[in-house]
Formats: C-alpha cells, sequence, structure tokens
C-alpha cells in the first residue's frame, strides 16, 4: 500500500482517508499502514481516518431486517433474471465474449 501511494505521491499530507468494508483484514491494513507512514515521519492516525463505507453498512443492516421479517432477497443477477425473461427459465444459451443479448 506504502509503494502505491508513494507512486502517487500521496503520502506527503495528501492521504485523507482510506474507505473500506468491513473485513477484518482492512483494519489491520490500516493500523499497518499507520506504522508504515509514522516510521517515514507521516502522523497518520488510522483510527481517525479509515472509513467504512456507509453503503455497505446500509446493506448489512437492510439485510438483516429483511431477514427479520423473513424477506428473501433475489438470488440471481440481474442479468440471469433478464435472460430468464427473454428465453426462459430452462432454455440453455450460449453467450461467446463480445456477444450481447
Amino acid at each position: 500500500m506504502k509503494d502505491v501511494l508513494d507512486r502517487f505521491e500521496l503520502t506527503n499530507g495528501r492521504l485523507l482517508g482510506i474507505t473500506t468494508d468491513k473485513a477484518a483484514s482492512n483494519y489491520s491494513m490500516t493500523r499497518q499502514l499507520q506504522s508504515t507512514l509514522e516510521a517515514s515521519g507521516i502522523v497518520w492516525p488510522a483510527f481517525r481516518n479509515h472509513i467504512r463505507c456507509i453503503a455497505h453498512v446500509i446493506q448489512l443492516a437492510v439485510d438483516a431486517f429483511m431477514s427479520s421479517l423473513g424477506v428473501k432477497g433475489r438470488t440471481k443477477s440481474w442479468e440471469a433474471h433478464e435472460r430468464d425473461q427473454q428465453f426462459g427459465e430452462n432454455e440453455s444459451i450460449d453467450i461467446g465474449k463480445g456477444q450481447r443479448l
């Protein structure tokens, strides 16, 4: 991560924050980045500058709420749903690279 920040010249007080999902590895990464930057003389407090993606937090909350109501979401992607609407759920189609429905 530090190499990427250096490449784009973001280590000289330009890195305001990092937005991630809630994966534990992201917490570890931001703490390690804080240590790495501090070793270079740059103050970057991970606790203040690690921003959890609000869209992901909202999605988790809505999923939990819908689950408590017994509502199940779609299990297919919108692309699969569109194919089923156009060709029927049981028909098999072969879409090669570059082809569109």
